[in-house]
């Protein structure tokens, strides 16, 4: 695993890496930067690693152990219960894949979730003009060749 050096006033953080164990550890790492109240949009391709990421940011939070973790492609929503810093969060983390529109879109209640002690992780949320406007910032992965994975955090001021 590799991390460049954060940009653009430590706003900006890239790492790479080569095996789902590198991807996890990046996601604890992240966890350290992140927040609370936070609504990240994670992009990526299926398989891209994802949900692995939130798994080492799950863990870091002790909210929950990564074989806990799975993708909410079906249930839309989970919720962990962690801290940071020796104070309360909750970590959302979304999947809107399956969502055709804002309409179902609003039946998630996304303004529930945001609340001061919240992290909210939201696969697939560039699709929805609401997300992408409501965003604090975007955590990016994309493949690299074979298991290696190029993820770019940006964190808006």
């Amino acid at each position: 695993m590799t991390n460049a050096a954060p940009t653009a006033a430590g706003r900006i953080h890239e790492f790479t890496t080569h095996s789902g164990a590198d991807t996890i550890e990046v996601g604890r790492k992240l966890a350290r930067l992140l927040k609370p109240p936070q609504l990240l949009i994670l992009r990526g391709d299926l398989g891209t690693g994802k949900t692995t990421l939130v798994k080492g940011i799950a863990e870091a939070l002790d909210a929950a152990e990564a074989d806990e973790v799975t993708s909410p492609t079906f249930t839309l929503i989970h919720e962990y219960d962690g801290s940071l810093d020796g104070k309360q969060v909750k970590l959302f983390h979304l999947d809107v894949y399956r969502l055709e529109g804002e309409r179902q879109l609003e039946s998630l209640g996304l303004d529930d979730l945001l609340t001061p002690d919240a992290l909210v992780l939201v696969e697939w949320g560039e699709k929805f003009k609401t997300i992408r406007k409501r965003s604090t910032g975007e955590i990016a992965i994309t493949s690299a060749g074979g298991d290696a994975r190029k993820i770019t955090v940006t964190l808006k001021d």
